[in-house]
């Protein structure tokens, strides 16, 4: 059984993002970039099934720019057995990287894809779900528990109201959450094993796919600083100042 498992790389969370003074976008020039956390935790989810005797390959799969190796190479260090980089410099926007995706589930054939449910750079929260209507696939976002066999995927996904558990036929797609697990250290041998893992280079247009943009970015803004807070006398004054300055009660 094949896993495929995309990951994207993006700013470092520890990282303060800074927005360009022209107000075009995030500035990431000598910015630390690392794998998308919630992808971490699909690669090591994967790794787990793997370990498991679930699933006996696991492929890591990412879409950018030439350094999108690192973060496969870091992926590879986790457990996936090779990579495969869809190179190109295009800004990738969410429809566009679940056509590659489905592109190269077409080829690989995989039983399961595992993906981070967001990046934590934009938020969107729409590839995977995106790429299971692409495929035609069932799906299972915010997964906190994922357990395979017997051709299904039984998954334990968060909802607001607290857990619902869901069984998928496989192939399927599954998002995961924080909670799903954590994601293990990357040891030194495990670094250097994964440089000699095989990883494949293709384009956009060998996928036959197009990534042209279909939203465009006007304008990025830092959020309005807060203004510090005031004390109040008592709550008769707390109340009066939500009536005359907030303006939050009538």
């Amino acid at each position: 059984m094949k896993v495929l498992v995309p990951v994207k790389r993006v700013v470092d969370y520890n990282v303060k993002v800074r927005v360009k003074t022209d107000g075009t976008g995030v500035d990431i020039a000598n910015v630390k970039m690392s794998m998308n956390p919630f992808d971490e935790i699909a690669v090591e989810e994967a790794t787990r099934l793997k370990e498991s005797g679930a699933v006996t390959e696991v492929v890591a799969v990412s879409a950018g720019v030439t350094q999108c190796q690192e973060t496969l190479r870091t992926a590879m260090a986790i457990g996936a057995d090779r990579g495969i980089l869809v190179e190109t410099d295009a800004e990738l926007q969410p429809l566009a990287v679940a056509k590659l995706l489905k592109a190269i589930a077409d080829k690989e054939q995989p039983q399961l894809i595992i993906l981070g449910k967001q990046a934590i750079d934009d938020d969107c929260n729409q590839t995977g779900q995106m790429l299971a209507a692409l495929l035609g696939w069932p799906q299972a976002t915010f997964a906190s528990k994922v357990v395979v066999a017997d051709g299904k995927a039984t998954v334990t996904r968060e909802v607001d109201g607290g857990l619902e558990t869901v069984a998928l036929t496989l192939p399927a797609i599954v998002t995961t959450d924080l909670r799903l697990n954590e994601p293990r250290y990357v040891t030194l041998p495990n670094i250097m094993k994964a440089k000699k893992k095989q990883l494949d280079v293709v384009k956009p247009a060998d996928l036959g796919v197009d990534v042209t943009s279909r939203v465009k970015t006007i304008k990025v803004a830092e959020p309005a600083k807060r203004s510090a807070g005031i004390k109040v006398a008592d709550a008769a004054a707390l109340v009066e100042k939500l009536k005359t300055e907030a303006k939050v009660i009538g």
